[in-house]
């Protein structure tokens, strides 16, 4: 398995974990290793493209499946609960079972419940296909990273790292745009019919070429199936509250306040499970290690910001200005255009300058784009988003590849494993927690802004009688009716101006997030050239 690999002492050792023999990384990687390596990465794009490509084509879904506008948001939100759980539980698995099987049964489950998603003919059906898709494919995402920083020497970084980088991020900021064109020029079932061919592809290329290391059944055997449990109840109640909590009312709901004592109590027992058994679910050794611990914290709020800007864009095109989803994703693939270009401009770079300096100057840049959509009016589009979105796109890029290398390129060998899942987690929770920061104080500036715009739209307001006045006029041929059409549209007009208000005030609130970003960048320790793993204690 490994007569093609010349060993290299300075470089970081296999993902093996406490199971499992895995070849050592060298200087030289044969072409069919590459080749397998872009096969998993291309599985990976397809498991992250999925949490974002129905988000523009929920409407479409719900129409076809009959489905109520409480119902439909668990298209999405039964896929991320289910994903969540699986991303940590992956280090396990990838050890007991090996890199090839558990991509490979992960990739085969993802595919199958794809085509089942298509053929779902009630809302209940789709959800639980959806929950299925998303616990099968999950295993592919933190797969992928240990083998990029296990199966590669650093010498190789700066071309794998871009390339793990670019999927992670691109993946989530074009699936509108994908979704879009799929239901547009043919209908909702393609979101999920896309996936079959490629999904088998990948099946077939992870069974034939993986050999990157070799199960431990033995494992299984100590399997902590009481830790899985609390560990599921912990995240996926999480994951409940956070996504469920801002529509309706947070602690108002009696299913959020049940949700959240569930997580709390299985928080409580799942750490408590953790420090007392001898083979834990998940492994928490790994963030003993301090560029592991800062850069999963910097993970979890470039979560907030690549997938809160996914999802800000969407209901400030559609709702203000009335986007379908195709204009949409027209709209947003600027920012996918600028991660694709800079993303061998980061490899290039990592290789001169500190990756501190690296990842400063990404958070700014993703600063400058919010804070220039703090002057957001009702009458932005393509254009003035143009500058804003490409900033996001090369803040995100840059800062996230030098991230993935310090966090993930300096693990011990024993750990790689479970801190890829721990690390894909931590990006995943922040962008649940972001979501519901953001649509709660969306919804809190939105009701804030109608009140104070109240006190100046009413009759002692000679601007507002003025404009109230040039609208009747407008409406003169409905006759009497033409004061009440009048009165409603400059309701409609306050709501709108109040909405926008709210969304600049999110966008400051995210640009003071990522301008403390670029203060704390230099708490992570700059990697000794060629060191290997263990490094950044």
């Amino acid at each position: 398995m490994a007569d093609t690999l010349t060993l290299k002492p300075s470089a970081a050792g296999p993902g093996a974990g406490s199971g499992g023999h895995a070849a050592t990384p060298s200087a030289h990687v044969d072409g069919r290793r590459m080749f397998a390596f872009l096969c998993m990465v291309f599985g990976m794009f397809m498991a992250i493209l999925d949490i974002q490509i129905v988000s523009a084509s929920l409407a479409e879904i719900q129409a076809g499946l009959a489905a109520s506008s409480d119902e439909i948001s668990w298209v999405q939100t039964s896929y991320l609960i289910a994903e969540v759980v699986m991303i940590p539980l992956s280090g396990f698995l990838s050890r007991a079972l090996s890199t090839r099987w558990l991509f490979a049964a992960s990739a085969a489950g993802f595919t199958i419940m794809s085509f089942m998603c298509a053929t779902a003919s009630s809302i209940n059906e789709m959800i639980v296909y959806r929950a299925l898709q998303g616990f099968l494919g999950g295993g592919m995402i933190p797969t992928v990273f240990a083998a990029a920083y296990s199966v590669f020497p650093r010498e190789k970084q700066p071309i794998v790292a871009p390339m793990i980088g670019l999927v992670a991020t691109l993946a989530p900021t074009i699936g509108p745009t994908v979704g879009g064109y799929l239901t547009d020029l043919f209908s909702w079932h393609w979101l999920f019919l896309i996936n079959v061919i490629p999904g088998m592809f990948v099946v077939l290329a992870a069974v034939t070429l993986i050999d990157f290391d070799e199960p431990d059944f033995s494992l299984l055997d100590k399997f902590d199936w009481w830790g899985l449990l609390f560990m599921a109840g912990f995240l996926g109640s999480l994951e409940f509250v956070l996504e469920e909590g801002p529509t309706n009312d947070w602690f108002e709901d009696q299913y959020i306040v049940a949700f959240a004592i569930v997580c709390a109590v299985s928080s409580l027992a799942f750490f408590a499970r953790v420090f007392s058994t001898d083979h834990p679910v998940v492994d928490l050794r790994a963030f003993e290690n301090r560029n592991f611990t800062i850069g999963s914290a910097f993970s979890f709020i470039m979560g907030i910001g690549l997938y809160g800007l996914t999802y800000l864009y969407p209901v400030f095109l559609g709702r203000v200005r009335g986007y379908s989803a195709l204009q949409i994703g027209e709209t947003m693939f600027v920012t996918g255009i600028a991660m694709f270009l800079t993303a061998p401009i980061a490899g290039r770079l990592m290789t001169k300058i500190d990756p501190r300096i690296m990842m400063g100057a990404g958070f700014a840049a993703f600063a400058v784009g919010t804070w220039w959509v703090t002057f957001i009016t009702k009458d932005w589009d393509f254009w003035e988003l143009f500058v804003p979105q490409i900033l996001r796109g090369v803040g995100l890029m840059i800062a996230m590849i030098p991230i993935n290398n310090i966090s993930l390129g300096t693990m011990p060998p024993a750990q790689m494993k479970n801190a890829s899942g721990l690390f894909n987690l931590m990006r995943n929770l922040g962008g649940a927690v972001g979501l519901a920061l953001i649509n709660t104080v969306l919804n809190n500036r939105w009701d804030l802004h109608i009140a104070r715009l109240h006190e100046h739209v009413e009759w002692a307001s000679a601007a507002a009688v003025e404009r109230l006045d040039t609208i009747t006029a407008g409406f003169a041929k409905l006759g009497s009716d033409a004061s009440a059409a009048a009165l409603k549209q400059m309701a409609a007009i306050v709501r709108q101006q109040a909405l926008v208000m709210a969304f600049a005030d999110v966008f400051y609130l995210l640009t003071f997030l990522f301008f403390a970003l670029v203060i704390a960048s230099p708490l992570m320790r700059r990697p000794k050239p060629g060191a290997g793993g263990g490094g950044g204690h």
